[in-house]
């Protein structure tokens, strides 16, 4: 018989959940698994600098979280073509340059992507990316405002100019390219399952009857779940480190989620394992507004630039840094695919 938790007995769970997290400190710890049973307010990584014309201040999460608005099967052609390279300056090179900042959405709590260090500076292959392309169009890796936007809010932070580009290992796919514009995959990677060794969770499969499942709101897994739960229950909160926090909590029994998002949070848990095989196959790319052709081009360039030199690439400089522990050694970027227009 499980035996549920009072509310006075919930601090002591959060402080062992807390103490099994790695990658943040203590503080930072703590304050991550406060923050399943607070409201979703992330503030912004950087201040404001006059003139960048996106709004300062909080971004919030909306009181009430909607479907996510893609489903699994694609019905566009080659979705991951974009828009060949250019290094030539447009519009939107040139309101970047004149606010002297590049404003990016990211995540500061997925580890070995986007996490805070102990020392409190945002590291991951998420970040290192982002400083690329802050070198290329200002000269400068850290001329950037870093904004922390729930996955939920990856679209809409784009679409109302709250930041120039997302980079949160945000899925390519038709469905979202109705509402924004993607640069080339960067990164491979597919939706699997995780849950504690030894449960007897399977993968993505009937073992999941009955089981509390949770996903990210407005992620693949979540539509994943939707389509197709094997009797589960499914579990949605705003970020995938609050899906890590629950499941040591025992709130949930596993977790949906990208495979390579879960290899950073079983590095950070050795409790917790992946199981069953990838049931995707997704490719990560850089979002931008819809209007900024002359950004999503310049992107292309500094991806181009990116993935060139085989073993010493950038690409593979930051894979080595951040995934060679948890992730196969031999992987390698995507093969760009470019349309015209």
């Amino acid at each position: 018989m499980r035996i549920r938790r009072t509310r006075a007995e919930r601090p002591g769970r959060l402080r062992r959940a807390a103490g099994r997290l790695r990658g943040w400190g203590g503080v930072s710890a703590m304050a991550a698994a406060c923050a399943v049973t607070a409201a979703a307010v992330l503030l912004p990584l950087g201040h404001s600098s006059p003139g960048t014309g996106h709004p300062g201040g909080v971004v919030h999460e909306p009181a009430s979280v909607a479907a996510a608005p893609f489903t699994l099967t694609d019905t566009c052609q080659d979705p991951e073509a974009s828009l060949r390279p250019s290094a030539l300056d447009g519009p939107t090179i040139e309101r970047i340059r004149k606010a002297g900042k590049l404003v990016a959405g990211v995540d500061q709590n997925s580890f070995k992507w986007g996490y805070r260090n102990p020392d409190g500076h945002l590291d991951g292959f998420d970040i290192d990316l982002v400083k690329a392309i802050a070198k290329d169009i200002l000269g400068n890796e850290d001329a950037v405002i870093y904004r922390a936007i729930p996955t939920s809010q990856r679209v809409p932070a784009l679409q109302e100019g709250r930041v120039d580009i997302v980079v949160r290992t945000m899925t390519i796919n038709c469905k979202r390219l109705e509402d924004v514009a993607f640069s080339t995959a960067y990164f491979e990677a597919g939706q699997q399952v995780l849950a504690p060794k030894g449960s007897p969770i399977t993968g993505y499969d009937a073992s999941l009857k009955g089981r509390r499942v949770c996903t990210a709101a407005g992620s693949t897994g979540e539509t994943a779940l939707r389509s197709q739960g094997y009797g589960s229950v499914a579990v949605s909160v705003p970020n995938q480190l609050d899906c890590l926090v629950r499941l040591q909590l025992g709130e949930v029994d596993g977790i949906i989620t990208d495979n390579a998002l879960a290899a950073g949070q079983a590095a950070q848990d050795p409790s917790v394992q992946l199981v069953g095989a990838p049931f995707t196959r997704e490719f990560y790319g850089v979002a931008m507004n819809k209007d900024a052709s002359d950004l999503v081009r310049r992107v292309n360039k500094v991806l181009e630039n990116y993935r060139a030199g085989g073993d010493q690439s950038p690409w593979a400089t930051s894979y080595r840094k951040h995934f060679e522990d948890v992730l196969p050694k031999a992987a390698v970027p995507p093969a760009p695919k470019y349309r015209e227009g």
